[in-house]
């Protein structure tokens, strides 16, 4: 390859072209159209059934956790350098609802209604020690036995919520489906 230069420009270099070769002759195949279909995971969809099956926050979709899985999750909580503290609320309470909630107008868009349950304690600042959580949970589920329990994490540096589980769900909810039976269509 060669540049070609003047005085006062740049010319785009010069390229020797390859001869043409002709391409080798290949029959058309035929191809059929595939039907559209999902496969066995069509079988796998099933329907969610949004009667008695209501959730709350983050793991609530799951069967209930372990003594060692909220260990877990505080420990989680805690290496982050957040606060956890326990919240409840009785089954009345727990759910958003026009009757528990005072709004201050018609309107109220990005407005979280129940956003607060009761707060169990104090947070529990310093605390980095799952088994402190789990005394408190079996002392509040003792005391408020027909009670939903959350735990939440508290940021302190950006002062928000920033984890949320529930712990407890009361023997008396009825909202509540096993996994197995929240859908159908089987």
């Amino acid at each position: 390859m060669a540049l070609n230069m003047t005085a006062s420009k740049v010319v785009a270099p010069v390229v020797a072209k390859a001869p043409k070769v002709a391409a080798p002759s290949v029959a058309p195949v035929a191809v059929r159209p595939r039907a559209a279909t999902n496969g066995s995971s069509a079988r796998q969809m099933l329907t969610w059934t949004p009667t008695n099956n209501k959730f709350f926050e983050t793991l609530s979709y799951l069967p209930p956790l372990t003594e060692d899985e909220i260990a877990k999750q505080v420990t989680y909580i805690t290496t982050n350098g957040w606060t956890p503290c326990l919240e409840f609320a009785e089954s009345d309470l727990a759910y958003i609802d026009s009757k528990s909630v005072v709004r201050m107008g018609p309107i109220s868009s990005n407005y979280n209604d129940n956003m607060y349950w009761t707060m169990w304690k104090l947070p529990m600042f310093g605390c980095v020690d799952p088994s402190q959580v789990q005394v408190e949970i079996n002392s509040c589920i003792r005391t408020f036995p027909d009670a939903f329990i959350r735990i939440v994490g508290f940021d302190s540096v950006r002062q928000v919520q920033v984890a949320g589980f529930l712990v407890h769900r009361p023997m008396s909810a009825r909202d509540y489906q096993e996994p197995n039976e929240r859908s159908v269509g089987y």
